[in-house]
């Protein structure tokens, strides 16, 4: 029996920027009872940029918390439920300019928000889009795409695909348990990225495990058009 829906929101034209990495620099941050889900052999972490619109916590729209961007960095991860395999997202940090929304997706989740001042900018023209998000910790932060104005289908198969299907996310709740929680959507659309700049401090953000991001080259950057998506309860898994 599904859990009840504890937020629905509209998640939008998110960017994300995606690295590949050594196993043994994410083992430490996988859940208990959960492991490495990989593509063809190679692990993953993306850095995400979108914006929440609509947003309703049990149906119920928080004056000022309705509209706003996030940045996160997250891996993959897959869970065997009763020999059912999950593919599920963990997320290293989330990023937020709302202090209710991080109260309450560190409380309930045990997610790890972190409250920042944050901005975007979306632009279109004849011939292409330019989407960006910024947000500011020691200095103002950018990840932003310039990209085709008509979006297409994702390949089965196809890295887009294991990066952009994940509908469960997981964190760690003590030394043997987690929690997991769905989030469901519909099967998203992307453009063709022509250009990307990814200006950031991952060691700043994310601590020395990440630091050699810093001069990595994103293995691939998308831009996905999104669409609504609902978040249900969590439970406990063992």
């Amino acid at each position: 029996m599904k859990k009840p829906v504890f937020l629905t929101a509209q998640w939008r034209k998110l960017v994300m920027a995606n690295y590949k990495v050594n196993a043994e620099i994410l083992e430490k941050y996988v859940p208990p009872n959960t492991q490495l889900d990989s593509y063809n052999g190679n692990y993953y972490v993306s850095l995400i940029g979108f914006m929440f619109l609509d947003t309703r916590i049990k149906g119920i729209k928080i004056p000022f918390h309705v509209n706003f961007e996030e940045v996160n960095l997250r891996f993959y991860v897959k869970y065997n439920d009763r020999e059912v395999w999950k593919r599920g997202a963990v997320f290293i940090s989330e990023v937020v300019s709302k202090p209710m929304i991080a109260l309450v997706a560190n409380t309930l989740f045990h997610e790890h928000y972190e409250v920042l001042k944050t901005k975007h900018c979306w632009e279109k023209h004849s011939d292409y889009q330019k989407v960006s998000y910024q947000w500011k910790k020691k200095n103002w932060y950018e990840l932003s795409v310039l990209a085709d104005i008509n979006a297409k289908k994702i390949i089965s198969g196809s890295e887009e695909e294991f990066i952009t299907e994940h509908y469960f996310g997981y964190t760690k709740t003590g030394k043997n348990k987690s929690l997991e929680y769905d989030v469901e959507h519909k099967k998203w659309e992307i453009y063709n990225v022509k250009e990307f700049n990814v200006k950031t401090d991952f060691e700043d953000l994310y601590g020395k495990d990440f630091a050699f991001l810093n001069e990595a080259k994103p293995n691939s950057v998308f831009l996905v058009e999104g669409s609504e998506i609902l978040i249900r309860d969590g439970k406990k898994v063992y």
